[in-house]
């Protein structure tokens, strides 16, 4: 029987608490470890977007429904445009600045809307990777030293 669970957090610079409370979260909805990492990066990579180049304020929403667990992360600020997520690539001589690429590559669905409250941009992962996901799981650069 599948539950509807949904975690809301604000966020903070207590990177660590956003990461443990969406372990929590994610693992009810029975992710495998692997695409768990993933998300939990992906998230963890969005909300120190918000802290460095938002508003460094907004809420993480997760919410577990069906084959997927999806995460909305918004910033009021709401600077975050598609021309960024389009532009995003990963430069490899780089030591920073490629969050919004990794973002698009470990998550099976990235999308973002302006609202009145900010910026809102949501993550998907699939308790069964796509394919595109296993690919970028692939990168050379994604993997564990």
């Amino acid at each position: 029987m599948d539950i509807e669970c949904e975690l809301r957090c604000p966020i903070t610079a207590d990177l660590g608490l956003v990461r443990s409370l969406l372990r929590i979260h994610a693992g009810h909805g029975e992710l495998p470890l692997r695409r768990l990492e993933d998300l939990v990066l992906a998230v963890n990579e969005a909300v120190t977007n918000v802290l460095d180049h938002g508003g460094g304020a907004g809420t993480v929403t997760a919410r577990t429904t069906g084959e997927r667990i999806v995460v909305e992360i918004l910033d009021v600020a709401g600077g975050l445009t598609h021309e960024h997520l389009a532009a995003a690539e990963l430069d490899p001589t780089a030591s920073h600045g490629y969050g919004l690429w990794m973002i698009q590559h470990l998550c099976d669905e990235v999308t973002l809307e302006q609202t009145a409250a900010g910026s809102l941009l949501t993550l998907a992962v699939h308790r069964h990777p796509a394919a595109a996901t296993l690919r970028a799981a692939e990168h050379p650069l994604l993997q564990p030293a």
